[in-house]
């Protein structure tokens, strides 16, 4: 894996591309983001480097918070994610990373956590078609029959029920970089992207698609 980001989602809006195109594109906020531990092989067994985003107050901090962050230089951080890079490929410890980490125009993988829908019945969180709506029927939209007979007895694990729908851990792979405002720190993503407004977001280098050429 390579060096990524985190961000805050914003929303979503449309932009033009040169051709007068409107992209549906979403709106990611990457300010604040800053290198706070770099892990090597020697030390840690692995090489990473560990990113912080955004500043909190050390009132709001337990100590060993304020200690580790004071290593790097920096001020306690909300969020704190690894990405693990090849060995001697780490940016300065404190280096503060923003729009530019990522060109236009690049493929990137961006994970977040799923809007939560509460409890929910199987039509809603798993599309079951239903029961019949008529003649007498009092199931039209409960689960029915689970397998619970003589054979096996019991009902097997993972059998699709009611319960707790979203909130989930999702990534949404090879999506592009449109554009970026510098001077807001935000980033244009094409697509949606999992999560609600002001969720936490992590931007890393597409897995399956090449990264651009260094100029």
């Amino acid at each position: 894996m390579s060096l990524g980001l985190l961000g805050k989602k914003l929303g979503m809006t449309h932009i033009y591309d040169d051709k007068g195109k409107a992209v549906a594109v979403t709106v990611v906020d990457v300010s604040q983001n800053e290198v706070t531990q770099i892990k090597n092989t020697e030390s840690d067994g692995y090489s990473a480097v560990q990113v912080g985003f955004i500043d909190k107050r050390e009132s709001r901090s337990n100590k060993p918070e304020i200690g580790h962050f004071k290593k790097a230089g920096a001020a306690p951080k909300y969020h704190a994610r690894e990405f693990r890079v090849e060995a001697g490929s780490a940016p300065a410890l404190g280096t503060k990373l923003d729009t530019t980490h990522f060109a236009t125009g690049q493929w990137v993988d961006v994970i977040g956590e799923t809007k939560g829908k509460g409890f929910a019945g199987v039509v809603k969180r798993y599309h079951f078609g239903g029961l019949r709506m008529t003649h007498g029927s009092m199931m039209h939209r409960r689960t029915g029959a689970i397998g619970c007979r003589l054979t096996p007895g019991r009902v097997w694990k993972n059998q699709k029920m009611p319960g707790h729908m979203g909130c989930d851990r999702r990534t949404t792979q090879n999506l592009q970089i449109v554009g970026s405002r510098p001077d807001d720190n935000i980033i244009f993503i094409s697509g949606s992207i999992p999560g609600a407004k002001n969720s936490l977001v992590v931007i890393r280098p597409a897995k399956k698609r090449p990264a651009p050429e260094a100029k």
